[in-house]
Order: C-alpha cells, then sequence, then structure tokens
C-alpha cells in the first residue's frame, strides 16, 4: 500500500529502540525523511544509520529540551510533517507506595514530553497541514494492574489528545493517540518477565487477551504510521487500541 508519505520529515522522539525505533524504520520504508531522538547519544547515532535516518539528541520531558530538539529536526530538512511522541515509562512504584515525587516524574515522562514537543512544533507542522501521534497505554483506558501514577499519566495524555484535536485542527494539525497493549522487544517488562516467569505471563495471556499472545513493535509501527499517513486524512482527536483484544470495555 502507498501511504504517500515519500519525502515528508518526521520527528519520532524516544527512538532508539523499541516501538519508537520502529515506527521511525517503518517511516524510513516508507520513503520518509525522519529524525530519531534520544537521550544516549552513541546508541542513538548508530541505530539511526542502520535505517539511514539523521539523529538529534535531546531530553524533551523539559520544555528546553523539547525545544531544542524540535527546532534541531525542522532545521534539518527545513521543516516538519510529522511527528510522533513516543518518550514514557511504565517504570513507577507498587500501587500506593507514590508520593509526590513520583506523581510529577510520571506526569513529566509520560505527559509533558508529548505537550512540551506539542508546543513547540505547533508553528511548523501548521504551515504544512501536519499530524501528531501520541503513544499512549492501554492503562490509560482501564486498572490492568499497572503502576497507577503511569496509568493516571497515561489517560491525561488520553484527554490532552481529544481536547488539543479541536484548537489544532483550527491550525490544520491532525492529532490522535494510539494505545498498545502489551508489547515484546529486547529489553521491554514483557522480555523480563519471559525470561523470570514464563508460565505466569502465557498464563496471563491466554486469561486476558483474546488473541493470547504479546504483540511486536512492527505490529503498532505499521498502524502508527497509517495514522500518520494522509489515508487516516479524517482521524484527529481519537484513541486507537492495538492490544490482540485485552480491553473489554
Amino acid at each position: 500500500m502507498n501511504l504517500e508519505l515519500a519525502d515528508k520529515v518526521a520527528l519520532v522522539t524516544g527512538s532508539s529502540s523499541g516501538i519508537g525505533r520502529a515506527i521511525a524504520a517503518l517511516l524510513c520504508e516508507e520513503g520518509g525523511r525522519v529524525v530519531m531522538n534520544g537521550r544516549h547519544e552513541e546508541l542513538l547515532f548508530n541505530v539511526a544509520a542502520v535505517h539511514g535516518a539523521q539523529a538529534v539528541v535531546g531530553d524533551v520531558s523539559t520544555e528546553t529540551g523539547a525545544d531544542a530538539v524540535v527546532n534541531q529536526a525542522a532545521a534539518i530538512h527545513g521543516g516538519l510533517d510529522i511527528v510522533v511522541c513516543n518518550v514514557g515509562t511504565g517504570a513507577s512504584v507498587a500501587p500506593g507506595m507514590e508520593n509526590e515525587q513520583e506523581w510529577l516524574k510520571m506526569l513529566q515522562l509520560n505527559l509533558l514530553s508529548t505537550t512540551n514537543v506539542v508546543a513547540a512544533a505547533r508553528p511548523y507542522l501548521s504551515a504544512r497541514g501536519g499530524v501528531i501521534l501520541c503513544i499512549s497505554s492501554i492503562c490509560g483506558s482501564a486498572a490492568l494492574g499497572a503502576p497507577i501514577a503511569y496509568s493516571a499519566a497515561k489517560a491525561a495524555l488520553n484527554s490532552f489528545v481529544r481536547g488539543a484535536a479541536r484548537y489544532l485542527a483550527k491550525e490544520n494539525i491532525r492529532i490522535n493517540a494510539l494505545a498498545p497493549g502489551n508489547i515484546l522487544f529486547e529489553g521491554s517488562t514483557w522480555d523480563r518477565k519471559l525470561a523470570t516467569a514464563p508460565e505466569e505471563v502465557a498464563s496471563m495471556l491466554a486469561a486476558e487477551v483474546a488473541l493470547a499472545r504479546l504483540g511486536t513493535p512492527r505490529e503498532v509501527a505499521a498502524m502508527a504510521v497509517f495514522l500518520c499517513s494522509p489515508l487516516a486524512g479524517f482521524s484527529t482527536g481519537g484513541l486507537f487500541v492495538l492490544d490482540g483484544g485485552q480491553l473489554r470495555g
């Protein structure tokens, strides 16, 4: 399928590994001019070289960092058409153990890393009729046993996307959220769980996930890249779930 992404300029934050890397790689395969972002310079530049992408090092969880990353990315190819906000983490404390510092950390990594980038990218995207995709999680839509501070931050992200779609549409910008379920890649939570308790993972999947398996970064990337393409041009303010049938409500 031709997704009409040839020569589109895309910034993918948090793309040194996992889902972000898979999205950046597929955008490259579709002919996009991709800028990858991460905090670890050597890893980022090595990964970008593999996929034929450019790279900008920086921490987008701060306003200053996000401004720098977005401006550098736009300068490389003379603008931006697509921004994928992928920075986030579910590594938090057990439910009931949260304190103010933990709440703030989860909000900064899972919400502000997106809102900072969106604010910085608006002028560039508006000038060319751009697209924003925010990588969320099914944990933002249901109580699934994940850390509560993480789940609450993803719920806030979903709310931001729904609300921002209204004013961004007036600036010729679409914005959506993609909520993956359990995705397996090297170094992920499920990678660690499979190594230590494979029978428990298999039991959970059989009981909770209709397809009874873990997803792959490539599967997330395929849906993400479609949502970033002109073929999804009537979609904005949406939350698209990719979880193998885990959510039931």
